[in-house]
């Protein structure tokens, strides 16, 4: 069996806990955040509930940088130590600079072991699922072509949405024109984004949380065979929304419970606090034989 590393981004946020400790091949580089004049590595410096603390504080979008190129350098360096490859997975690099300094620092490295470098097209707990995917592959697979063709497959079967209360953190991050902003404070309306093509974009708006419920709930429903839901928030202990979103999937999928976690401290620089995701992992298609007709 093939030592396979998985390195990522502090951008990826881990469905399970004690994820670290049940895949000791997994390695996460900080992203560090700047608030407040103030610059902390993320989940190093700076626990979770603590950043959406003082998040929640500053009236101002924190900065988020993705660990530099030096930065992979050092991580790839030391993960290759007995490794016979690494793959290395990223914040979506239509929104953070991850994907493009883990590649070259690649190349830097390229007399090393292999070292593949991917763009998970998405962040949060999605990316964390396509981490998760990786270390399962890799402790299975006996070659790293089939890791690699594993963890691409799922790419295209994580899904994600939020409903976003925090329209000045759309604003301050450019997630939504002002012109719209000014018009959806005015009239209440509460954008919902999705992750696209590794974008973070809104998608439409509904008027209550109701109907936010409804959208969180109706979006879940539309996959036919689902391997996991998770839903996201930003407290430790469940919110209102939260409940209702997970009474009515209960609902629909009779005897699986969906979870709920906090969200990352990216997610809450991007969207803020007050928004309410869900994150959907569908399950690999399986086709089949002619002699199954």
């Amino acid at each position: 069996m093939m030592n396979v590393q998985i390195v990522t981004d502090s951008c990826a946020h881990f469905t399970t806990p004690h994820f670290l400790q049940q895949y000791p091949s997994v390695m996460v580089v900080p992203n560090r955040l700047t608030f407040a004049g103030k610059t902390y590595r993320d989940g190093i410096d700076l626990p979770l509930e603590e950043a959406l603390r003082q998040i929640g504080s500053q009236p101002y979008a924190p900065v988020i940088a993705s660990p530099t190129e030096a930065d992979f350098v050092e991580a790839f360096t030391r993960a290759s130590q007995g490794a016979d490859a690494i793959i290395s997975i990223h914040a979506s690099r239509e929104m953070f600079k991850s994907y493009q300094n883990g590649l070259a620092a690649a190349r830097q490295l390229s007399g090393h072991c292999p070292i593949v470098v991917i763009d998970s097209q998405t962040l949060c707990a999605a990316q964390g699922i396509l981490v998760r995917v990786a270390a399962t592959a890799a402790e299975t697979e006996k070659n790293l072509d089939d890791v690699v063709r594993i963890v691409r497959g799922a790419i295209e079967r994580v899904y994600t949405i939020y409903s976003v209360e925090n329209i000045p953190y759309l604003l301050q991050n450019k997630l939504m024109t002002p012109s719209r902003g000014v018009l959806s404070t005015i009239l209440g309306i509460k954008p919902f984004l999705s992750v696209e093509h590794g974008y973070l974009t809104v998608m439409e708006k509904v008027r209550t949380r109701a109907q936010a419920v409804d959208r969180l709930v109706e979006f879940v429903v539309e996959f036919a065979d689902v391997d996991e839901v998770v839903i996201l928030q930003h407290k430790s202990h469940i919110t209102e929304q939260t409940r209702m979103v997970q009474d009515r999937l209960a609902v629909d999928f009779a005897g699986q419970f969906v979870p709920f976690m906090m969200y990352s401290t990216t997610m809450a620089a991007l969207v803020g606090l007050d928004a309410t995701g869900v994150v959907v992992f569908e399950k690999e298609f399986e086709a089949m034989d002619d002699d199954d007709f």
